[in-house]
Parts: structure tokens; C-alpha cells; sequence
């Protein structure tokens, strides 16, 4: 199920965010939604809301776009140092401190998920083709972010994010998902041992590109994880492989370019 949604708390969020976020609807009290490239201050080859720290993008430019997007959720947003494993960071009132403060840090840890029962703490996920997950219980009040890549998907990135957030008192039937923009399936091209060693853990991923040749389909795969463990989700079906609106590692690799790096976010507000 496609979202892009038009929701009861629209008021928490600025009328005005143009093509920069796209929003989703995870129930009251909840501000949650994807960036693309638009609405920063990074030039060319970033154009222009690069919010990755790994890209070669200036970091006082990604500084400012981070702040931007700051201000469209009204809430800092923390993110991780993201390694492509399973590793789930927790935050709290300290963290929000810290992210508050003039200077905030540019990353909480390393990690590839964040949770959070603390309002008005945003959590960030980058991406640049992986999959961005965003989690919450909207009556526990329980937030999270997942960043389902490759390896992060066959780690049990996902799952343990829900365990950690479960933990944090949260409820497997009060849990809501929202699987962001990604490199989609007919466009994963990957060797097809790749993709028997990955499809030997999670079957759904199994894919073709339109080629024929064997791919990855990562969305698919994280659905299936949420599904299992009977989390409902929407996905925002666009592929950051072939939309000029998203960054994509891969379409830059093959021009031969860099390229910046987009965020699912989330914060109780």
C-alpha cells in the first residue's frame, strides 16, 4: 500500500514543505516521513538536501540541511554511524539534550536502528538505495528506525529493532510500520549466488530485474519481516534507482558520480 498521506496531524507539521517530505501517517501523535533530494543547501553532485556524512558533502552544509529538516518535524533529528549490521542503539533524555544543544553530534553510535520512548526526539534513518524503516506504537508511545540494507536484512536488522522496542514497553499488536522509498526489484541486479545466499534466509526477496537477470527485491523482503511478526505496514512504492526526486548509490556509481544520502524520520511529538 502506497502512502504519502494527508493526516489528522497535519497541524504538528509546517503547511508548507513543498517536494522535500514525503509524509506518512502512523497514527496520532506521531510525526513520520521520508526526504528525497529536495529543499537543502548542498550543490551539485549532492543536489541538494544531503544529510549523509559519508558522501564528501561539506560538513557545514549537512549540518544546515540537517537542521532543515529539524525544523519541517519540529523536533532534532539523531542518526546513526551505519555499518550494514543489526545493532539497535536506545535514546533518551540525555540524547535529546545533547542533539538539542548549538553544536549537536552527527551521530549517536554506531548502529543501523534507533529507538526511543522520548517525545520530541526525532530518529533518522539514511539511505541512498537500502531500505529505511520506520516503527512506532502510537499508544505506547515506543518509536523506531531501521536501516534494511543487504546485510542488515539477513542480520535480522528489522526484528531486532522490534524486539528492542517491544522491550521499551511497546506492543507487538500496537506496532505500525512505514517502509520508505528503496531500490526496487527489477533494478537490484546482483550475482545470482548473492541471491541464493540471501533468499536462504528471507525467501521473499527473490527477484528478476527486467532484464531477467537475478536481483533482490529489499522492500519485499522487510514487508515479509513485518508481516511475520505481525507488524502492519505501508510502503511508499517509489525505486531511488530510477526517481530523479531520490538519491541513488547505484545510479551514481554507474555515472560514475557521488551522491548524497536521504532519511526516513519519526518523533512523538
Amino acid at each position: 500500500m502506497t502512502s504519502s498521506a494527508t493526516w489528522a496531524q497535519e497541524a504538528l507539521l509546517p503547511a508548507d514543505l513543498g517536494a522535500g517530505l514525503l509524509r506518512v501517517d502512523l497514527g496520532p501523535g506521531v510525526v513520520a516521513g521520508f526526504t528525497t533530494r529536495h529543499g537543502g543547501v548542498s550543490p551539485a553532485p549532492w543536489s541538494s538536501l544531503d544529510l549523509g556524512t559519508s558522501t564528501g558533502d561539506e560538513e557545514a552544509r549537512v549540518r544546515r540541511n540537517r537542521e532543515q529538516l529539524a525544523g519541517w518535524i519540529g523536533a532534532p533529528v539523531a542518526f546513526a554511524t551505519q555499518v550494514h549490521g543489526a545493532t539497535v542503539l536506545a535514546l533518551g533524555g540525555a540524547e535529546r539534550t545533547e542533539w538539542e544543544s548549538v553544536t549537536p553530534p552527527l551521530s549517536a553510535g554506531e548502529a543501523d536502528a534507533l529507538v526511543t520512548a522520548e517525545a520530541g526526539l526525532g530518529l533518522g534513518v539514511l539511505v541512498a538505495d537500502c531500505v529505511p524503516v520506520l516503527l512506532v506504537d502510537p499508544v505506547a508511545r515506543v518509536a523506531g528506525v531501521a536501516h534494511a540494507g543487504r546485510r542488515g536484512l539477513v542480520a535480522g536488522v528489522v526484528d531486532r529493532a522490534v524486539d528492542a522496542m517491544v522491550a521499551r514497553g511497546a506492543s507487538r499488536d500496537g506496532l505500525r510500520a512505514a517502509v520508505g522509498p528503496a531500490v526496487c526489484g527489477a533494478c537490484y541486479e546482483v550475482p545470482e549466488a548473492l541471491r541464493d545466499e540471501v533468499t536462504a534466509v528471507v525467501p521473499e526477496a527473490w527477484a528478476t530485474t527486467a532484464s531477467g537477470t537475478p536481483a533482490l527485491d529489499l522492500p519485499a523482503g522487510v514487508l515479509a519481516r513485518l508481516s511475520a511478526m505481525g507488524v502492519p505496514a505501508d510502503r511508499v512504492e517509489r525505486c531511488t534507482r530510477t526517481d530523479p526526486d531520490l538519491f541513488s548509490h547505484r545510479q551514481a556509481t554507474a555515472a560514475g558520480e557521488v551522491t548524497g544520502r536521504q532519511a526516513g524520520v519519526i518523533v512523538l511529538a
